[in-house]
């Protein structure tokens, strides 16, 4: 059956790895299974819930619309302004640096502001006390999972950073994995903005891609490392201070700045390091096209991305794409699904849109080793062992949640974008 083979998959693979297989506790393992099943079912197949998170596109639309006022303003024509020459192809010009991602610096800016305004936290209480409820986590757990939702992987140990000291081996990893298996809301319209002429409702997909995601993080966490031990304490700590409305503008323009440096430095080397291998590589004989990483990961990902539901014709074109955003990052993979998705299934692009949602990559191992280490130094032995085995635990929750997607979406009337 489409997807509950890739379920069983992820689930094996997280036990054979495991720390103390013995002390798995399967009872918890499969609530928190049951839990993700009945949000994927409810959130995608409820029609009155998918109209409300279909109707959040409306949101990447104003962004978008003004956005590009300021960027034409700023970059003139190349900011998506009115062009000063007569067009000789049919689409206008499109530069990403300069019309897309300043849209981050927005989105960063409205965050900020409903985390100065307390809505943010309000939010992540309420996320924190059903994981608690549900999944039986500690409040500093469930606190950071829910935070991971809205912020960036160093950012959601942030908001308990009291705490990180005295949860145990167990609870840091599901901390970190949550981190490294979402994304942070600051970026998510720049997905949908790349994605959007393959995936219908693409925002509502991405966030329910997160709320997937914190769970499945917590699932595969327990089965890795498992503890039985609760740390119950927890709240949500102010964790950027803004002052006033202005001072969160300021310093959300500041910090939306540095993602977009970030973004553009890291595609910039991580793009240019991966060709540099392919060009060492592509002497070697690999049939009618040049050996490359990005094909060695869709021969390896393939039968992985067939196991989570996506037709066998459009496996290969998935598995590059896995593979993509596990070398490179997810916002690379998002693009090539921007281009290759015209070509593929609706159903595999719905199931890649939640697959590929989550910063587990190379590159993020490095910034989560750097982040938390300034957070809490006392627990740089603990870090330096469990970061990297994110990549791991990430990648299979990316895969547990295509698998869960590619279940519940059977018989649903998937329809290509309209062009």
């Amino acid at each position: 059956m489409y997807g509950a083979i890739g379920i069983l998959v992820v689930l094996l693979v997280a036990w054979l790895v495991s720390e103390k297989k013995r002390e798995v506790r399967y009872i918890p393992i499969l609530i928190t299974l049951g839990v993700q099943l009945a949000l994927a079912a409810i959130l995608l197949r409820v029609p009155i819930v998918s109209e409300a998170l279909a109707s959040l596109n409306a949101v990447v639309g104003a962004i978008t619309h003004s956005t590009r006022e300021g960027t034409s303003f700023v970059f003139d024509y190349i900011g998506g302004g009115a062009l000063p020459f007569e067009l000789t192809t049919e689409d206008p010009p499109f530069i990403f640096a300069f019309q897309l991602l300043p849209q981050v610096l927005v989105f960063a800016v409205l965050v900020a502001l409903l985390w100065y305004w307390r809505v943010l936290p309000m939010v992540i209480k309420g996320f924190a006390w059903l994981l608690q409820r549900s999944l039986k986590i500690g409040g500093a757990v469930g606190c950071a999972a829910a935070a991971s939702i809205f912020v960036g992987m160093v950012e959601s140990p942030m908001v308990i950073r009291a705490h990180l000291r005295s949860i145990t081996r167990s609870e840091f990893f599901v901390v970190i994995t949550c981190g490294m298996s979402t994304v942070a809301g600051s970026i998510m319209v720049l997905y949908v903005t790349i994605i959007g002429g393959v995936v219908q409702d693409a925002l509502g997909h991405i966030v329910t891609a997160s709320l997937l995601n914190v769970l499945g993080g917590i699932l595969v966490a327990r089965i890795m490392i498992p503890d039985d031990t609760v740390t119950d304490s927890g709240d949500v700590e102010d964790a950027f201070g803004y002052q006033s409305a202005f001072d969160a503008i300021t310093r959300g323009t500041f910090d939306g700045g540095r993602i977009v440096v970030n973004i553009v430095a890291m595609l910039i080397v991580l793009i240019s390091l991966v060709a540099l291998i392919n060009y060492m590589i592509g002497i070697v004989p690999a049939g009618d096209a040049p050996l490359s990483l990005e094909r060695m990961a869709g021969w390896f990902f393939q039968p992985l991305a067939w196991c989570m539901g996506v037709p066998w014709p459009d496996a290969a074109s998935a598995g590059k794409l896995m593979g993509i955003k596990l070398i490179i990052n997810e916002l690379a993979a998002y693009q090539q699904l921007g281009q290759l998705g015209l070509d593929m299934q609706a159903r595999s692009n719905l199931i890649l849109t939640y697959s590929l949602c989550g910063f587990t990559n190379l590159g993020s191992v490095g910034i989560l080793i750097g982040g938390v280490n300034a957070l809490v130094p006392e627990r740089r032995d603990d870090l330096l062992a469990l970061a990297p085995r994110t990549l791991l635990s990430g990648t299979l929750v990316a895969f547990l949640t295509g698998s869960i997607v590619g279940l519940v979406s059977v018989g649903l009337d998937l329809q290509p974008v309209a062009t």
